[in-house]
């Protein structure tokens, strides 16, 4: 079983976090209704936010985080979401958090300007990565050391993945399921979400 942390914080753009939350959470219920053993998970899709209390979401929506940062199960995959990202960047506690996060997890992903929280944390350092098209110039300026790319929707270094704004964390993630489990596998999850899946970066 692997589990996938995703991390919540004020101002998180909504399905840059539920996108990927749906595309886990299907994928093991999928698996869950076609296994001879159900109690097998694939995945366990848990929130981690700074504190256990509610975050509000772009939009107003309100979400109550399943864990804090200084108590969470080990995380095997962990996808920092974008948003409006300004406060937690000044957030040292929880930089340090995603760096040491990232070093201990087997996959580390971001979704659109998560990726600024990833590099302020020293995890893109010389990988080549994306973020969503209005932000791809601001990136570049502000961490000079990384390559940058656009016109990508999500781009794999190994254990580091990035991907382009909001609905491109959905491709990214069905790219992780697919990796982990198999192309059918994710194909079958893109089905039950009714999602036109891009399999092309």
């Amino acid at each position: 079983m692997k589990t996938v942390g995703i991390y919540l914080f004020d101002n998180v753009e909504v399905l840059d976090f539920a996108g990927p939350f749906e595309v886990f959470s299907v994928a093991q219920r999928l698996h869950a209704m076609a296994s001879s053993k159900p109690d097998e998970q694939l995945f366990d899709v848990v929130t981690v936010a700074e504190q256990k209390k509610p975050v509000i979401a772009r939009g107003g929506l309100n979400v109550m985080p399943g864990y804090a940062i200084d108590y969470h199960p080990d995380l095997d995959i962990l996808i920092v979401p974008g948003g409006v990202v300004d406060m937690e960047l000044k957030k040292q506690k929880v930089v340090s958090w995603i760096g040491s996060t990232a070093d201990s997890s087997e996959i580390t992903a971001s979704v659109c300007t998560g990726a600024f929280l990833l590099a302020h944390a020293g995890v893109l350092d010389d990988k080549v990565v994306t973020s969503n098209w209005e932000d791809i110039d601001e990136l570049r300026r502000r961490f000079p050391e990384i390559e940058v790319q656009g016109q990508q929707r999500w781009i794999d270094q190994g254990h580091i993945v990035t991907s382009a704004g909001i609905s491109a964390g959905i491709d990214m993630s069905l790219h992780l399921v697919s990796m982990l489990t198999g192309a059918a596998h994710a194909a079958k999850t893109a089905k039950q979400m009714d999602y036109d899946w891009n399999l092309n970066p």
